[in-house]
């Protein structure tokens, strides 16, 4: 047993859909999270400037005494992930490999869509996952930029004329495309995953990368022996590097539960 809290991370909003999942398969254990709201959204960003803030996201953490750590970033698992498994000694995971996992698993005509940042889509590392688990899988890759900006903005509720007009102009060729399968690549996307299944019909499974690692953290702490105990009271603290009241009104929606003074910002510049 082990009743040390886990981190998770994300530059924004977007993990949430893995502390969401993570409260409901291990309701016992504590949560440390950090939306770097200052400096969203990642996905535009070089590889470089990409490692430098996930390096600070990460030692922000590690100033709590963490048992593992959770990327709950696509943009950050896809082009930074080995080199911060490399560098730190706790066990930190991504949500690539777990999300590519699961589409292979639902897909049947193994014709598997992937929307995520533009980062994510240029490093490949969905492609190579999927090549790897399965050669004969076809994969049709579509960077969507403004889906971040829009749910940062809490543009996410259905009706919506802005959010569903972009989600309509990224996602219809992807439909007509004939995939099944539709991996969320970026853990901001769930968020709007009503408005995307509008989009792609009852006929597409959608496979959202925050809840995947989640899933994939449970496994491993099992595997590990660190789970706590089960009758340990699971909590979430939350930190930010901007404006708290942003971050809690759209997170309380989101996480259904009131957040209002809960989150505190941080300066991650200090770290």
């Amino acid at each position: 047993m082990d009743n040390r809290p886990i981190g998770v991370f994300d530059s924004g909003l977007g993990g949430l859909t893995a502390v969401r999942t993570l409260r409901q398969i291990l309701p016992e254990e504590k949560l440390i999270y950090f939306g770097d709201t200052a400096r969203v959204p990642y996905g535009g960003r070089s590889r470089e400037t990409l490692l430098k803030y996930a390096r600070q996201d990460i030692r922000f953490l590690r100033s709590f005494d963490l048992k593992a750590i959770v990327i709950a970033c696509g943009t950050v698992s896809t082009t930074s992930l080995p080199t911060l498994q490399a560098e730190n000694d706790l066990p930190i995971v991504g949500v690539v490999d777990p999300t590519c996992r699961r589409a292979v698993s639902v897909t049947k005509n193994k014709r598997v869509g992937l929307i995520a940042t533009l980062a994510s889509v240029r490093s490949g590392a969905y492609e190579t996952a999927l090549a790897r688990l399965d050669p004969e899988i076809q994969v049709l890759c579509k960077p969507c930029p403004l889906f971040v900006p829009l749910v940062e903005n809490g543009r996410i509720q259905k009706g919506d004329v802005v959010i569903e007009t972009v989600a309509r102009e990224y996602l219809t060729p992807m439909r007509e495309a004939g995939l099944d399968t539709l991996i969320l690549g970026c853990t901001h996307y769930p968020l709007i995953a009503p408005i995307i299944a509008d989009v792609m019909g009852p006929e597409v499974t959608l496979v959202s990368a925050g809840e995947e690692s989640a899933f994939e953290l449970k496994r491993m702490l099992k595997a590990r022996d660190q789970r706590a105990e089960e009758s340990a009271a699971g909590e979430a603290e939350f930190y930010v590097s901007d404006r708290v009241e942003d971050f809690e009104n759209i997170a309380s929606l989101f996480l259904q539960e009131d957040l209002r003074r809960a989150a505190r910002r941080i300066d991650i510049e200090r770290y």
